[in-house]
């Protein structure tokens, strides 16, 4: 199955940010990929952390969904867009916070699957500060999907969203519920890019002996705020296959499910678990 992990640098124009995500889509399927997952934010990198609220949607409607959903029949993808704020239903002030949703549309439009950002990222160098409590609600699951690929076999793609990759419990959740694929759409701060997200990634996919698609916001935004970029895909043995540095980009790679279970059977660490 060949997969697109989508990279872009997201601006404070929603509209904007659409029309370069659907060129990009457009992109990928035409390369043949099967599924294409967009990056953290990509519909909004907002001078604020507050302007999440003023695009949130509610589940199962709103412009941003009827955007996927639409991008998906059309150009008969799966498409995984990064992440959505959501809002949220029993809030008990409504408005002020919303979920860092990823949501995974089939060829046919329909919502597959809903998983909402269960880390959320603090970070205090003294130059830089992030915060994303202020905003954001912390998701409750671990959500996976079963994806029929044109060649017959069901992949298994475990979700999750950019600060989760630190925490390999997670991952390790979804190889014992059987994922092939785990997906990481991320808009990592460029200090912290630098110094942990080809480690981290290559390192869930070692661990778990599965593939690992990342996309990820890459460049210098109008917001000031600087993303570290470098998309990528990785095998279970933890070979990086397509990867881009900064910039809009489309990373193709093709996927074998083979490569899973010849890794898993020549080194069966999952099996060898003690706790």
């Amino acid at each position: 199955m060949k997969v697109a992990a989508i990279q872009m640098v997201s601006s404070t124009r929603v509209d904007d940010n659409l029309a370069r995500a659907s060129a990009l889509l457009a992109d990928a399927a035409a390369q043949g990929a099967e599924l294409a997952v967009l990056p953290e934010y990509f519909c909004l990198l907002g001078r604020r952390d507050t302007d999440k609220l003023g695009v949130q949607e509610a589940f199962g409607a709103g412009p941003l969904q009827t955007f996927l959903a639409g991008l998906a029949r059309e150009l008969g993808l799966w498409i995984v867009g990064g992440t959505v704020p959501l809002s949220i239903e029993y809030a008990t002030s409504p408005g002020t916070q919303v979920f860092n949703s990823s949501l995974a549309f089939a060829p046919d439009g329909r919502c597959v699957a809903r998983y909402d950002k269960m880390h959320l990222f603090r970070f205090d160098s003294g130059d830089e500060k992030f915060d994303e409590t202020r905003v954001l609600h912390p998701g409750a699951a671990p959500v996976l999907f079963e994806l029929p690929a044109r060649d017959g076999h069901t992949w298994r793609v475990g979700m999750s969203v950019c600060y989760d990759l630190r925490f390999p419990e997670l991952y390790r959740h979804y190889a014992t519920q059987g994922a092939d694929v785990m997906l990481v759409p991320s808009a990592f701060t460029h200090t912290t890019g630098q110094a942990h997200w080809e480690l981290l990634l290559r390192a869930r996919a070692v661990e778990n002996l599965a593939w690992v698609v990342a996309p990820a916001q890459g460049g210098l935004h109008e917001n000031c705020r600087r993303t570290w970029g470098h998309s990528m895909v990785v095998d279970p043995w933890g070979v990086i296959l397509g990867q881009c540095p900064q910039g809009e980009a489309v990373v193709v790679a093709e996927l074998d499910a083979r490569r899973v279970a010849q890794c898993r059977a020549q080194l069966p660490a999952l099996a060898h678990r003690r706790l």
